[in-house]
């Protein structure tokens, strides 16, 4: 494997160039918690340079059937590296390698969605002949870009919630400003690199890393940022919304997933998927498993099964093919989980299964009677 045991350095990606800052972030190997990469960290001065590359290259004509070759090149690239790409995720994120190769190929599934979305983008005709006097009118409207678009991603499926933006605002034929999460970037620059040998024009992608609230609030102050679209809490959600004044935004927030299983259900099967489906990513998924409803018949039975699938997952290295379940973000989220866990304890749940943290690992945990 060649996954990134060597430290090294990442720059801005701006106006098609990799540009350098005198202050430096290091992107920690999640599994070691040792210094992976170093990235550069934005100033203001270089948010705006970049919002004004993007700006300005929308002055070039960039055609539907070019973005659709762009990115249909882009997916074509990604799956051909898409080991490459893997190690990169179980290396920065810490999850599983297999669960990474899944959300390389899903991301590049979403490129090729969105390049076929370039070519039927259209506007419609509008009835006005029907009315009294407007016989001999014609209307319709015209789909245009937006402008520049301002996308701010999370750290748990970095590639693909950054396809997830990149890919369509490409395809309408906008500019994007990318801003990776601080604690995964690196898959962020890699796809920057990919992008322009699949041939995308100089200016249509600028990558800012560094301190996430700095940044955001830099690029919310630039008013030639057209739209802001934003994965994440919906604290900052709200913050985003509260200062983008009339113009677009696009918010995926937090959940709190619940999933019923009814007396009827083949609890083989539900015991398997939800086992699977709580614990991806070491559960850090805004669309996880997170709160289960059992019917009363065949409560015991279920709990008895997931139980019994939760505990063949396999904790330990993500770079080993055996492992389901690598480690959380930060030694601090573990921390909060155990706290959380704590708390539930307190009032009155049952730990079925787990409960224990090993620095930055959280076992799968199981609870019952929770208020």
């Amino acid at each position: 494997m060649t996954s990134l045991t060597q430290v090294k350095q990442y720059g801005l990606y701006v106006n098609g160039e990799w540009e350098t800052t005198a202050e430096k972030m290091e992107v920690l190997n999640k599994y070691t918690q040792q210094p992976a990469a170093e990235i550069s960290v934005a100033t203001k001065d270089d948010v705006n340079k970049a919002v004004a590359s993007a700006k300005d290259a929308l002055k070039n004509t960039f055609s539907p059937y070019e973005r659709y070759e762009v990115l249909m090149k882009a997916a074509e690239l990604l799956l051909s590296r898409q080991e490459e790409f893997a190690e990169i995720l179980a290396t920065e994120v810490g999850k599983s390698i297999r669960e990474s190769r899944g959300e390389v190929e899903r991301a590049a599934t979403t490129l090729q969605i969105s390049a076929e979305e370039a070519k039927r983008i259209h506007g419609e005709g509008v009835p006005v002949e029907s009315a009294q006097g407007s016989e001999n009118r014609m209307a319709f409207t015209v789909k245009v870009p937006v402008g520049v678009v301002a996308a701010i991603t999370p750290f748990n499926v970095p590639i693909n919630l950054v396809c997830h933006k990149l890919g369509p605002a490409l395809a309408a034929g906008n500019s994007v400003v990318l801003k990776p999460a601080e604690v995964t970037p690196i898959c962020a620059l890699k796809l920057a690199e990919l992008m322009e040998e699949a041939g995308l024009p100089k200016g249509r992608l600028q990558v800012l890393t560094g301190d996430g609230a700095e940044i955001g609030e830099w690029l919310l102050e630039n008013q030639d940022v057209n739209m802001f679209t934003f994965t994440g809490s919906p604290r900052v959600g709200e913050l985003i919304r509260s200062k983008a004044g009339l113009r677009k935004v696009s918010l995926e927030l937090g959940n709190n997933s619940a999933t019923i299983v009814h007396k009827d259900a083949d609890l083989e099967k539900a015991a398997s998927l939800i086992s699977q489906k709580s614990f991806n990513n070491a559960g850090q998924v805004c669309i996880s498993v997170q709160r289960i409803y059992v019917h009363t018949n065949i409560y015991t039975a279920f709990v008895n099964k997931l139980k019994e699938k939760t505990e063949k997952l396999v904790v330990g290295n993500p770079m080993d093919e055996q492992t389901d379940i690598g480690p959380m973000i930060r030694l601090k989220e573990a921390e909060r989980v155990e706290e959380w866990v704590k708390e539930a304890v307190e009032e009155g749940a049952k730990i079925e299964l787990g409960g224990k943290r090993d620095g930055a690992f959280y076992l799968p945990t199981i609870l019952t009677n929770v208020n």
